[in-house]
């Protein structure tokens, strides 16, 4: 376990066209299973567990989802009982994602799409609660108090670098960038960049659970390339040349939006002339193995840059 995370600079080139300063906060180096955010958002919850001597944690998340092989993983280690409620059916042939949190034991419930929209609401969670009656539930992502507490520590282990203007994160809910907002000088700003397709609905996750913070970040919701999961050619290009300019790895799900949509906005001119950026890699790379196999492709090939025919 890596904690803190490191702090680095990007290589300066990367910055100089633009006159700024790139930064990147490796939280993918803080485990190589429960890394980036979701380890900010399961540490209290799981201390929360352990203080109320829960014997069993039941979560919510989809096939894909790193907060799912997250918390089977943590569960696994501190011989909790889990229980996963999966979004949709069942596959013939599961996920990378959904075998390997089998496979540390978690116990993986599938429901409907259209049962799994109720997840936050009092009356399936109290009826949870009742076919549950010993558990800990954690909302999908991590996404409450606790977690959002966690996610404070993103910005402020980043105290060795007070006079960074801008920190990007990736967004598929709003409670990473409400803890990162919690922590901000007042000449700081946070961006997200929303990874789903839809309305900025983000910001008003985000402000139910930091009020009075709307002037501290601002969501992009223009890089989700088609949707959850989903993507452009001009997405794994960018991946690829990150990857030979760095030798860091992003994942197509989220940290690779956010950094293309930094990228992208560099060129536009967004950010002022001698900018710090922090750009937070919130880890995720044990998705990459399954959105290989879903669309027949390698991101990261050894010995060529193309997709496979």
């Amino acid at each position: 376990m890596v904690i803190p995370s490191p702090l680095e600079r990007l290589p300066e080139k990367l910055g100089k066209p633009f006159d700024v300063e790139l930064w990147i906060k490796r939280d993918d180096l803080i485990h190589p299973v429960i890394s980036g955010n979701k380890y900010r958002k399961l540490k209290y919850n799981l201390l929360e567990v352990n203080k109320n001597n829960f014997n069993h944690v039941l979560t919510f998340g989809g096939a894909h989802s790193n907060h799912i092989a997250s918390t089977a993983y943590l569960c696994k280690q501190f011989d909790l009982k889990c229980t996963g409620i999966i979004r949709g059916e069942e596959a013939k042939q599961i996920s990378p994602t959904l075998k390997a949190s089998l496979e540390a034991g978690m116990d993986c419930q599938y429901v409907s799409r259209s049962e799994y929209r109720n997840k936050n609401t009092p009356t399936y969670l109290e009826a949870l609660q009742t076919k549950y009656p010993s558990a800990y539930i954690i909302p999908e992502g991590g996404a409450n108090e606790l977690g959002i507490k966690g996610c404070e520590e993103i910005v402020t282990e980043c105290k060795d670098l007070t006079d960074f203007d801008f920190i990007t994160v990736d967004c598929g809910t709003g409670a990473t960038l409400a803890g990162m907002v919690r922590q901000l000088q007042p000449h700081q700003k946070a961006i997200g960049v929303q990874v789903l397709k839809g309305q900025d609905f983000i910001s008003n996750e985000v402000e139910d659970f930091s009020p009075n913070y709307s002037d501290k970040f601002e969501i992009w919701t223009a890089y989700h390339f088609g949707g959850y999961a989903k993507f452009q050619p001009e997405l794994i290009q960018f991946m690829r040349w990150f990857y030979d300019q760095t030798s860091i790895k992003l994942d197509p799900i989220y940290t690779g939006k956010q950094f293309y949509a930094v990228f992208d906005q560099l060129k536009n001119g967004f950010f002022p002339k001698g900018s710090r950026i922090i750009l937070t890699h919130t880890g995720g790379l044990q998705g990459i193995e399954g959105f290989e196999e879903r669309y027949g492709l390698e991101i990261y090939p050894n010995e060529h840059r193309r997709y496979k025919k």
